[in-house]
């Protein structure tokens, strides 16, 4: 984890390094929020006869928030480089399907991760339109689900995906509001009684953000 993470910091620094020849350049901090859309079906899981023993479906992907550090680099031609630390939960519903009752349980899940865009674009004004790469690297969880019999979690240290959007630049303030994308199906961590599991979409998110720029 820690290779890919130098491996990413130090790329952008070197993009960094090369577009700020001659341009502008200021960096700062921001924190936000951001929102998670699951649309997936309910994952079935069954023993080894087949036979079902329960089924686990997203009740609710809770708000997140994060905060960090970006540099922007350039006049009407503009680089981003961000590092935030993420934070964000899940709530799932839980039903044994092999009990007479079955009755759902909430049970809930908290991920933190270190990520880090890298947004490039175009800008008229104080209007940026923006997009590009994000790597997230993973640094912890937090799981209810370990009441579940079985359960254990896989993480993969490193994943990616795309970031596109609008920022305003007003005096010293930065906003952004951008639309994130990933190559990584949801609760592709999930494994139950040594079968990995996954649900059938990648998750997008809403990623709003205010900045305070030197």
């Amino acid at each position: 984890m820690f290779r890919k993470l130098l491996f990413t910091g130090l790329f952008s620094l070197c993009l960094t390094a090369i577009f700020a020849q001659n341009e502008k350049v200021k960096w700062g901090v921001r924190a936000g929020l951001s929102t998670t859309e699951i649309d997936a079906d309910e994952l079935i899981v069954t023993n080894d006869a087949a036979m079902e023993q329960l089924r686990l479906a997203v009740a609710d992907a809770n708000y997140g928030f994060h905060f960090g550090f970006f540099t922007q680099v350039g006049r009407k031609f503009f680089m981003q480089p961000e590092i935030l630390f993420n934070s964000n939960s899940v709530d799932f519903k839980v039903t044994e399907t092999n009990v007479g009752a079955q009755i759902p349980v909430i049970l809930r899940e908290t991920y933190q991760y270190l990520d880090v865009p890298l947004m490039l674009g175009f800008r008229a004004g104080p209007i940026r339109l923006q997009g590009g790469p994000v790597g997230h690297v993973f640094l912890n969880s937090s799981s209810e689900l370990t009441d579940v019999a079985g359960y254990e979690d896989k993480f993969d240290e490193f994943t990616y995906g795309w970031q596109a959007g609008l920022g305003v630049d007003f005096w010293n303030i930065v906003f952004d509001l951008k639309y994130e994308g990933n190559f990584n199906n949801f609760g592709d961590h999930i494994v139950i009684d040594g079968r990995e599991y996954e649900f059938s979409q990648a998750p997008t998110r809403v990623v709003a953000t205010v900045g305070v720029a030197f």
